[in-house]
């Protein structure tokens, strides 16, 4: 079955970069560029995919998530 999974990636100050996805909370990993994280992502959520599998929890799913970037002048 194919899942969706979206992630943010973030530039820290440092250089490096975060990688979270939203739907698994505490899914969060990073990479030296914005393809490594991507990389290291991917395999953070195989790893968190497959724990719940062995716990026989539903699987998340970003397929019917809407996403939209909005910027706001304050």
């Amino acid at each position: 079955m194919q899942h969706t999974f979206k992630i943010l990636i973030n530039k820290e100050p440092e250089g490096q970069y975060t990688a979270s996805v939203p739907t698994l909370p505490g899914c969060i990993t990073y990479g030296e560029s914005v393809e490594h994280a991507i990389e290291m992502a991917k395999e953070a959520i195989s790893l968190y995919v497959e724990e719940l599998m062995d716990r026989g929890e539903t699987i998340p799913n970003d397929n019917e998530t809407l996403e939209y970037s909005l910027n706001i002048a304050v």
